[in-house]
């Protein structure tokens, strides 16, 4: 196959599960067939629908690799065959799959990738819930966490991208009919993952991340060709820097009415923090202002930077902003250039708002204490120690001044140099002054000589208190920029106590945190593996995740099995502080994530223990009752000490056969709610009349059969049904009515149709006059193990409405109470009509 070009890859993307995908991919390789292309099936899961399987008729299906793990047997695609098949395209479900390990590769799209290597097109399916970007998103809409998953690139990056899409009514409606899910798992399917706002939510998710594919529906060579500087976002980003001056609030609401203009635009609100950074910042307004951030939709941000303006722009580009909002200069002076007007100039492509506030033009108030010396303070020490000299000089030489006097004037101005840029324009401007005051004021002038002592020991002590005063000042502005530099890191931890408190989703979330106030291009948390020397990504966020510890620019260790690698530059001493106690947290989030998957699979053992305890509870009873019956009459009947008479002998028989058939009933209701609730139940819907199975549902009543009445109207359609199960159906209701039924009062049994579009449904009544059920419990009787209001276990094991239920569900009708007018309760299946 040398020479041939990569195969080509297109992707039916679901929006939630169930609506089709499967089926759309099948749709489109018949098409191809139909069209004379060599089109193969690699691998298909039906989940044992009828409608899917169907489609799989006159395709051809490649054998599946076969592989034992941990005692049982799975079957899993082969990559080697399909690739060995060479065909022109093949079907490969379920993108986002897990291998079985043994495999080839570890991860389905691995597969796919190989296949696509060698030529092949490639037609395959994925979920928007399985897309590794989305990941958190969908577990806090659905509150379900996918274990599989799909890096986003492998999806974007497919020649086409086709969108599978279902009204959230319509695939309740489809889930609801039984066309996706087993009868007895729908109930929890509609009130869980398919509850309305869900679906709803999940469909606005993959229509957003379709959006944003910035290359979608563009063919796959013109997506190669475009430019990475050139911006197609689909999707309007506003960002608004926050000072923590009470400005921030004006800010917020006005980014907020920009980005409500437009559709889905995202409103993100960011805070510099740097070692010199904007006087005026008051963490309680930041606190403040989070929280209306948030409360209008937006997120919140803070990134450590020492130029604000380009720390505003890499946070704005690394996010894709479209529009950035900062708020009018504070500064009183005219011709001073601020953060606004810097970020301006420098924006590029990204639209500023310069939006002015009550602050304006007031003046940014006093420096905060331990502010570390500016790019103005510098440029003001230089300008003293190279104009200012020659100017003193200049006023100096016509005076006649003394030496002492001369000596303090240049000496006051070292000290101002000093005290304005620091050390090194204090020396420049110390060296420049004794040479000047050599020069001009030191007999003999104009010459580099010193005629007198005491004139050397005064421009020596001159240069040494020059020295130490700029040596001082210089070491203040060291001590101020290491104390901002510590602030900033405590307002970085606070971010990090107020990120746990919240219980934002821990370890994602918390990555991505340290990244963006990091500035760093990933951060990884790697956990040792029991291989000598190898390591695992646990979670990462960013670019490329280091894979080890020696690939990272900085890592710290966290324990003796977790490391936190970052990418994208080294970090100062001070920053590893601040990065080992992220990465302390990120170990602490990582135990409360597994905690929380140990809880979520403890569940539902806990559930099947407790149906477990209460079956055995139950079928304790109820399996000995008759049992003891039956046993009791027939040792009576062996007896030899007794003689009994022929009405005594027709007695006993007739309780140990009462006792029989309530124990068959028991175990036949027993082992099809077990095939029910394993989706084992074999159904056979075939058209069926009403009154051909009503006698032998009659006859299995035994002696009840006397307080059944039956009104069946002539000429009823047929319905389509298992005859067996509805036998099974009808005798369970029946029997539960009449056992709650007064003495003496008879049950009836009616039939028709419930009048809808082409004749409608035909229903079957089971009519009851007993104490009947309130209207809030008539669910709670399907149940299993359920006897609403009994306190004993002679009433039976409680599986004959769930199992009524289940097994009407099965055949694709429905059972729902209604209260019977004037007392009681009526039980109403509704079957379809036999086509």
């Amino acid at each position: 196959m040398g020479g041939r070009p990569r195969g080509r890859l297109r992707v039916h993307l679901g929006v939630a599960p169930g609506v089709g995908k499967t089926y759309a991919m099948l749709s489109e390789a018949r098409r191809a067939r139909d069209r004379g292309e060599d089109v193969v099936v690699g691998i298909v899961e039906t989940h044992g629908r009828v409608a899917t399987a169907c489609l799989l008729d006159g395709l051809e299906v490649l054998p599946l690799r076969t592989l034992p793990y941990q005692g049982t047997t799975f079957t899993e695609l082969d990559p080697d065959a399909v690739i060995e098949r060479a065909p022109a395209l093949v079907l490969i479900d379920e993108l986002a799959h897990t291998n079985v390990p043994g495999s080839r590769h570890a991860k389905r799209w691995q597969d796919v990738a190989a296949i696509l290597d060698a030529g092949i097109d490639v037609v395959s399916t994925v979920g928007v819930q399985h897309l590794e970007s989305l990941n958190d998103e969908v577990e806090r809409i659905t509150g379900v966490r996918q274990r599989e998953t799909v890096p986003d690139e492998v999806v974007r990056g497919a020649d086409r991208i086709e969108l599978t899409d279902l009204p959230p009514e319509a695939l309740r409606r489809r889930l609801a009919h039984g066309d996706l899910y087993p009868a007895d798992q729908v109930d929890a399917a509609l009130a869980g993952h398919f509850r309305l706002g869900n679906l709803t939510a999940l469909r606005e998710l993959a229509q957003r991340w379709l959006a944003d594919d910035e290359r979608h529906g563009r063919p796959h060579d013109e997506r190669r060709g475009l430019s990475g500087a050139r911006s197609w976002a689909a999707r309007e980003r506003v960002v608004v820097a926050l000072t923590g001056g009470p400005e921030g609030d004006t800010l917020v609401r006005r980014a907020a009415r920009i980005a409500a203009r437009g559709k889905n635009v995202d409103l993100l609100a960011v805070h510099v923090t740097n070692a010199a950074g904007p006087p005026g910042s008051d963490p309680a307004i930041l606190v403040r202002q989070r929280a209306l951030v948030e409360t209008l939709g937006g997120t919140y941000h803070q990134v450590v930077g020492e130029d604000v303006p380009r720390a505003l722009l890499e946070f704005a580009r690394g996010v894709r902003a479209t529009q950035l909002v900062l708020g009018a200069s504070r500064r009183r002076w005219p011709f001073a250039r601020g953060v606004g007007a810097t970020t301006s100039a420098l924006s590029g492509t990204i639209d500023v708002h310069i939006v002015p506030h009550e602050a304006t033009g007031m003046g940014r108030g006093l420096a905060r204490p331990g502010a570390a010396l500016t790019r103005t303070r510098r440029l003001s020490g230089w300008a003293l120690a190279l104009l200012g000299m020659p100017l003193l000089a200049a006023v100096l030489v016509p005076l006649g001044l003394s030496l002492p006097s001369e000596l303090l004037l240049f000496l006051l101005l070292v000290v101002g140099a000093a005290m304005a840029g620091g050390m090194w324009p204090a020396l420049t401007a110390a060296v420049f002054a004794f040479g000047l005051l050599n020069w001009f004021f030191t007999p003999p002038v104009r010459t580099l000589a010193v005629a007198r002592p005491e004139n050397v020991l005064a421009l020596v002590i001159f240069v040494l208190v020059a020295v130490m005063v700029s040596t001082v000042v210089d070491l203040a502005a060291r001590r101020s920029r290491e104390a901002a530099r510590s602030r900033a890191d405590a307002e970085v931890l606070s971010t990090l106590a107020g990120h746990v408190l919240r219980g934002e989703s821990a370890l994602p979330s918390l990555l991505a945190r340290t990244r963006e106030m990091f500035g760093l291009n990933a951060v990884t948390l790697l956990e040792r593996s029991d291989e000598p020397g190898e390591w695992r990504v646990v979670a990462t966020s960013g670019g490329m995740p280091a894979t080890s510890p020696g690939s990272a620019d900085t890592d710290v260790a966290v324990d003796d099995r977790l490391v936190l690698a970052a990418r994208g530059r080294s970090l100062e001493a001070n920053e590893r502080k601040v990065l080992e106690a992220f990465g302390a947290q990120a170990a602490v989030a990582l135990r409360q994530q597994r905690l929380r998957e140990v809880a979520d699979r403890a569940g539902p053992l806990a559930e099947v223990d407790r149906m477990r305890t209460a079956l055995l509870a139950a079928v304790g009873h109820d399996l000995r009752t008759p049992l003891a019956s039956a046993r009791a009459a027939v040792e009576s009947l062996r007896s030899t000490d007794v003689t009994w008479t022929e009405t005594d002998r027709g007695e006993l028989l007739a309780t140990a056969d009462e006792s029989l058939i309530k124990l068959n009933r028991l175990v036949s209701n027993l082992l099809d709610m077990s095939r029910l609730q394993a989706g084992a139940l074999g159904v056979r819907l075939e058209p069926v009349a009403i009154e051909d199975v009503l006698p032998h549902a009659v006859d299995d009543l035994g002696p009840l059969r006397d307080r059944l009445e039956v009104d069946i109207p002539p000429g009823l359609p047929e319905i389509s049904a298992d005859p067996a199960l509805l036998e099974r159906v009808l005798v369970n209701l029946i029997t539960n009515a009449v056992r709650h039924s007064p003495g003496g009062e008879p049950v009836r049994l009616t039939a028709g149709t419930d009048g809808g579009t082409d004749g409608g449904d035909v229903q079957i009544r089971v009519i009851d006059r007993g104490p009947g059920i309130p209207a809030e419990a008539h669910e709670r009787v399907f149940l299993p193990f359920q006897r609403l209001g009994d306190r004993d276990n002679h009433a039976g094991v409680g599986l004959g409405l769930a199992l009524s239920r289940g097994l009407t569900e099965a055949m694709g009708g429905t059972l729902t109470p209604r209260d019977t007018p004037g007392g009681g309760l009526t039980m109403i299946i509704s079957l379809r009509r036999a086509s």
